[in-house]
């Protein structure tokens, strides 16, 4: 296990402190379990590349042709030298 020290101004580190307590955890305990619960929740919010491809797709099929013609890398390299 790795110990890390984080330094918060006095009226910060009490109210984290009053959190805890709410939950009948120590600062330690919160603090641990606050940052288990965002790994977790963002290595669930990652899509596969197959599902990720799939969305796109989805959301082209409302686009329209540009009026002009112009394509997505004319737009980036207009104004260009």
């Amino acid at each position: 296990m790795t110990s890390i020290t984080i330094e918060l101004p006095d009226d910060q580190a009490f109210a984290l402190k009053m959190r805890a307590a709410e939950e009948g955890l120590s600062l330690e305990g919160w603090a641990s379990r606050q940052l288990a619960d965002s790994v977790q929740s963002s290595a669930q919010s990652r899509r596969s590349p197959q599902e990720a491809a799939a969305r796109i797709l989805e959301l082209q099929k409302d686009v329209k042709p540009d009026p002009d013609g112009w394509t997505v890398k004319d737009y980036i390299n207009f104004g260009r030298p």
